[in-house]
């Protein structure tokens, strides 16, 4: 289904509150809905390209706070918008606006959070975000921890009380449904970028409730002694790569990567790498503002690409 196509489905909101009749299963405390229902949530877009196997799916980066800049990056015809709570300037309450505004174009709203806590993962699946990046990874111990964060029990530890979550699909779940469903349909995805995580890889690719291994190649080059200095990769920091891609696939994981320019996404696609990052608000905004003021007076345009 094209972007415009599902930006523009119906949405049933509030479709199935109170009106949908409950019983109670033999074997479980929690209480399951006598209509039949997809085991997925539907509306995880990049969820759904992974298991149709349309890969690779490309997304934008988000650091600039404001639904309306969420709404023109979601619409741009990408599959997903990566809300960076990291290193842009996005905090609880410009995340939990912006995560409600993708969804409503349509596509899935992503959320980078700034460390690996517990509560800051339930806060943004709370939000209502269709997946969650945890960026630093270092141990296999923690990958762990952040499943057990993102998972309702049995799987994991993870609280049910948000009254937001449920509106970031089409249709909307009760919250029995997503109770029973989220486990499933969100993904759980970690960056690879420390020495330790690369020498742990192949255990963390393997792990159960791990989705995606996410490769951030600035902070993996820096932290194995190879850094990207005026935009050039040392062959050292490919073979990393490479390593992170060929343990990925072997565990029947996906891996993504984050470019910095459509041309390089697009090399990065010809590996095989299942979900890239093709561009970054701010570096376009800087990009796109250098070109038009130079053709504004009569000079060379600069070369695009931002400040990385």
């Amino acid at each position: 289904m094209t972007l415009i196509a599902r930006a523009a489905a119906p949405v049933g909101r509030a479709l199935f509150w109170g009106s949908t009749k409950y019983t109670l299963h033999p074997r479980s405390i929690f209480p399951i809905t006598t209509r039949s229902y997809s085991k997925m949530l539907q509306g995880c877009v990049l969820k759904k390209t992974f298991l149709n196997n349309e890969t690779p799916s490309i997304g934008v980066w988000q650091t600039l706070p404001g639904q309306n800049v969420s709404r023109v990056l979601a619409r741009a015809g990408v599959d997903w918008v990566m809300v960076d709570c990291e290193h842009g300037n996005i905090d609880d309450a410009a995340m939990h606006e912006a995560v409600p505004a993708i969804a409503s174009c349509g596509v899935s709203p992503l959320v980078r959070i700034p460390d690996m806590q517990g509560w800051m993962i339930k806060r943004a699946l709370d939000a209502g975000a269709h997946g969650i990046l945890i960026p630093l990874l270092r141990s296999v111990e923690e990958a762990k921890k952040i499943v057990s964060a993102a998972k309702f029990p049995p799987q994991g530890q993870r609280g049910l009380g948000s009254p937001f979550a449920m509106e970031r699909f089409n249709p909307i779940p009760t919250m029995t449904e997503y109770l029973q469903q989220a486990n499933d349909s969100l993904l759980t995805m970690v960056q690879i970028e420390t020495q330790e995580a690369l020498d742990a890889v192949e255990e963390i690719a393997a792990i159960p409730g791990i989705d995606v291994l996410f490769i951030g190649p600035f902070d993996l080059g820096n932290n194995i002694g190879h850094p990207i200095l005026d935009g050039v990769m040392k062959p050292e920091l490919e073979q990393a790569i490479d390593r992170i891609l060929e343990a990925t696939n072997k565990a029947g994981k996906k891996c993504g990567f984050f470019a910095t320019s459509g041309e390089q996404a697009k090399i990065y696609a010809d590996k095989g790498f299942h979900m890239i990052s093709a561009a970054l608000d701010t570096t376009l905004l800087q990009a796109s503002l250098g070109v038009s003021l130079s053709a504004a007076r009569g000079q060379q345009a600069p070369k695009v690409g931002g400040r990385y």
